[in-house]
């Protein structure tokens, strides 16, 4: 399971969908490990871990029974061959977007890291609204399913990608709508329903659903764990208060998801009735109209990663937010001064002390967001998503998103 957004997601629908099924299923991705029914968190900050750790948890997997392994796999692991010698039976790819250019310097460069878990599969799940798709089809692969929300039987032909690509089946999302916090949709004339919003949770559901069909489950039993997801930590993760604020926690750290991220916040800021608002705890005033509530940003940039995108990451959330706050994330060995600044240099009409804000400690940007809010009002910090430590220098200082967010809230009780 591979891709630049959404791996960590799809990684847990798949794992449900296994379970669902019956299997015991082991599992590793960004935020947590499971292996059968005990499951912990991974404050490590690696996607996958190094070589001698990846082949210890599959050597446990093995000896606790599990029939699958689900193992979210980094660029940079496939790179440094540090899952070499994994004889994987599937592959997935969700998409290929700009990040991590300091390290493979360019786009393509990257995609060709990613290719290499696709060579020797007996499945490959490749994402069709993804850019250059058919560069993963062109491996012996026995089975080739491709997923897409956007697939037009008039635009595409059908028949022409079967033609061309052998044993290429495609699972198309119909009749999707969008709501809060669901998303509604139909493969085949059966109806899916998935509590995560979002385009881009449909993507990430089809991606399980292809991997579930792989391995002959009924879509039926997809359906139903799909279903069951009530949600993925610091992934558009709501936080429940008392203050009639809609607070979301997200991991986005590219240019890519942070738009899509914000383009639904937009839409929940114009669409939705405020009564609806779902991270309260208490009633928000009946008069509070849609184009009164505002939209409040927290995020920075991670350091010794790509700086070309921080500027891009800056100009997006200032299309969007009415206030922006940029902040300290996991500078590394990086001065933290010049990521923000880097960050900075991307926004576009706004004033610094008036609608943006420079806070280096991001609790006290937290604090600054919350005292700005308003009920109604939607929240939304990115860039650390579940994560359980901050990378300062060499140290590697205990953090936790929600948890700050929930005592700073009880501060202003």
């Amino acid at each position: 399971m591979t891709g630049t957004n959404g791996k960590t997601t799809t990684v847990q629908m798949i794992t449900k969908i296994l379970e669902e099924s019956g299997a015991r299923v082991a599992m590793a991705s960004t935020i947590n490990f499971k292996l059968a029914e005990k499951e912990w968190v991974n404050a490590t900050k690696f996607t996958t871990l190094s070589s001698f750790q990846v082949q210890k948890f599959i050597a446990r997997a093995v000896k606790a029974n599990c029939e699958y392994l689900v193992l979210e796999t980094s660029s940079h692991s496939l790179d440094q061959k540090r899952v070499w010698g994994v004889k994987y039976d599937t592959a997935v790819i969700t998409n290929v977007t700009r990040e991590h250019l300091d390290y493979h310097k360019t786009i393509e460069e990257y995609r060709q890291a990613k290719l290499k878990l696709f060579k020797n599969v007996k499945n490959a799940v490749v994402n069709l609204d993804m850019e250059k798709p058919e560069t993963f089809f062109h491996f012996n692969n026995e089975k080739k399913l491709v997923y897409s929300s956007k697939y037009n039987v008039e635009s595409i032909s059908y028949k022409e990608l079967k033609n061309k690509y052998n044993n290429l089946e495609i699972i198309n999302a119909e009749n999707i709508k969008l709501e809060i916090d669901t998303s509604k949709y139909f493969i085949h004339n059966t109806s899916y329903i998935i509590h995560l919003p979002g385009l881009f949770n449909v993507e990430n559901a089809l991606a399980g659903t292809c991997v579930g069909l792989v391995y002959d489950i009924s879509p039926e039993v997809i359906r139903t764990a799909l279903e069951k997801i009530q949600g993925v930590p610091g992934r558009m993760e709501k936080v429940p208060n008392n203050k009639g604020l809609e607070i979301i926690i997200d991991y986005a750290v590219t240019p890519d998801s942070l738009e899509k991220v914000y383009e639904l916040i937009n839409k929940i800021k114009n669409n939705c009735h405020p009564e609806l608002v779902s991270g309260s705890d208490s009633e928000m005033p009946k008069q509070v109209r849609h184009d009164s509530r505002k939209i409040i940003s927290v995020l920075g940039s991670c350091g010794e990663r790509d700086r070309g995108k921080r500027p891009m990451m800056g100009e997006i959330v200032s299309r969007y937010a009415d206030y922006v706050i940029i902040t300290n994330e996991d500078p590394y060995g990086e001065d933290p001064d010049q990521i923000i600044n880097e960050v900075l240099s991307g926004i576009k009409n706004k004033k610094l002390g008036e609608n943006l804000f420079r806070i280096m400690d991001r609790r006290e940007a937290i604090k600054k967001a919350l005292q700005i809010a308003r009920p109604g009002d939607i929240f939304v910090i990115t860039g650390k998503g579940a994560e359980e430590v901050m990378a300062i220098g060499k140290q590697r200082i205990p953090w936790n998103e929600k948890k700050v967010i929930l005592e700073e809230l009880e501060k202003l009780n």
